[in-house]
């Protein structure tokens, strides 16, 4: 798991400008967006440990580097490009899988089962579900707080498309 989070790091430390003040915030989340998701799971081998820790890098970076809460396509172009960049570009249609059905509310049986992993990882963290006593220390450091205020700005502005990432 250290190898997927170092990932994780690698890839945002790339977007700190554009993450600013969230860069710690965005970073523990994903970070425990892909340790949820590795212990769903269940020991996970080292090709699926990497797709999980790009997809978690880029599953809402977009928020941030589009300003935008309509974000699923922006933050799948970004984890198409990396990948293309590592010379991974097979792994993307899994990745943009995981991505573009983080949110959806019922489960997405059609996309794979680590899609399915992914949302499930992803809803847990978002609803503060506590992380599992095996895993690193991960604060939360105001990021559930950031995401009412961004939720509340864009719904302002767009009243009636406040949650357009959110998928049935």
């Amino acid at each position: 798991m250290t190898a997927g989070l170092a990932t994780v790091d690698a890839i945002l430390s790339g977007y700190r400008p554009e993450l600013g003040a969230d860069f710690e915030r965005y970073r523990n989340h994903a970070s425990r967006v892909f340790l949820r998701c590795c212990r769903i799971l269940a020991e996970p081998d080292a090709a699926t440990i990497e797709k999980i820790a790009v997809a978690a890098a880029f599953h809402d970076l977009a928020i941030w580097t589009e300003g935008t809460y309509d974000y699923l396509r922006p933050s799948c172009r970004l984890a198409r490009q990396y990948l293309a960049g590592i010379g991974r570009s097979d792994w993307a249609a899994e990745i943009e899988a995981m991505i573009a059905w983080h949110h959806k509310i019922t489960p997405c049986r059609a996309s794979g089962p680590l899609a399915e992993a992914f949302r499930r990882a992803d809803w847990r963290d978002i609803l503060l579900m506590p992380l599992p006593e095996t895993c690193p220390a991960l604060p939360n450091a105001g990021f559930h707080l950031r995401l009412a205020q961004l939720t509340w700005n864009w719904a302002k502005r767009h009243p009636l498309d406040p949650l357009p990432m959110m998928r049935w």
